[in-house]
């Protein structure tokens, strides 16, 4: 079986693509880029995947508000025409989105299922769900996964996630300032990755959640990365407003999993226990 793994140099398409081993089909920017529909035509004319999963994405989220065409190329556009080329060839699109499509919290707080409207905040958040409606609305056979808060082997040398910064900045500081009023679930790469190759052997096509369980603020987080790895760091609360991104991030986006956990009849470990299983591999 040849699955395409497009984005496959990213924390999530490495994954994957070490999952899948053989039937992978690796596919980064210099193979295929998904911004041109000729290319993506002539990229599936070539290899016949049976299987297509798109982890490629425009991810500089800040950077987004002064280049929010570039977003929409990649993150909107890019799924289109992934979405056109695979109905064309009759090939399966398993399409990864964002939390980030929820920037508005509920209230009170409660984790969003997958018939909640978004409501995106930012030029990421926007390009994010149009990627996702383009998907939904160019290939039958589609499966859309928004997760949230991933982190996994880095792509490659001076890029990392959020364990591996603090991590870093740990050794250097004695104390950090993180955020305290933004709730999610951090997310390990190779969960999501096990997940999403256990939900295309299914026809189940559709709209799914999938990230660890629970929920936690960012400086929890931050607090509980330190304890596990043995470091000594305080860990100070800061508002998002105090730390002045340029780009707005979800309060609370907490997305509930259950859809996929039925049908996989398989539960997704929490975020402790992924964070100590990270840990205990890198």
């Amino acid at each position: 079986m040849s699955i395409a793994v497009i984005g496959s140099q990213g924390q999530l398409g490495k994954e994957l693509t070490q999952q899948l081993g053989k039937n992978a089909l690796p596919l980064n920017h210099s193979e295929i880029e998904i911004s041109s529909l000729d290319s993506v035509q002539d990229v599936l004319a070539k290899h016949k995947p049976e299987i297509v999963i798109n982890a490629a994405a425009y991810n500089f989220v800040d950077l987004a508000e002064d280049e929010p065409e570039k977003a929409y190329l990649i993150n909107g556009l890019g799924p289109r025409n992934l979405a056109i080329a695979c109905e064309e060839f009759s090939v399966p699109l398993l399409h990864v989105s964002s939390d980030y499509v929820f920037g508005q919290a509920k209230i009170p707080d409660q984790p969003y299922i997958e018939t909640d409207s978004p409501f995106p905040s930012s030029s990421y958040a926007i390009s994010k769900l149009a990627g996702e409606y383009f998907v939904q609305s160019c290939c039958q056979k589609h499966f859309v996964v928004r997760t949230c808060g991933l982190y996994g082997t880095p792509s490659e040398k001076g890029k990392g996630n959020f364990v591996e910064t603090m991590l870093r900045l740990g050794s250097e500081r004695s104390e950090l300032n993180v955020v305290e009023d933004q709730k999610c679930t951090p997310t390990s790469a190779k969960h999501v990755a096990s997940v999403i190759l256990n939900l295309i052997k299914t026809d189940a096509y559709g709209l799914y959640h999938a990230t660890n369980s629970g929920e936690v603020t960012w400086r929890e987080f931050a607090c509980e990365i330190f304890s596990q790895a043995g470091m000594d760091v305080k860990v100070n609360s800061i508002s998002t407003k105090e730390f002045g991104a340029k780009a707005n991030r979800p309060a609370y986006s907490v997305m509930n999993c259950d859809k996929i956990v039925s049908l996989l009849d398989d539960p997704i470990p929490s975020w402790k226990d992924a964070l100590s299983e990270y840990l205990s591999n890198r």
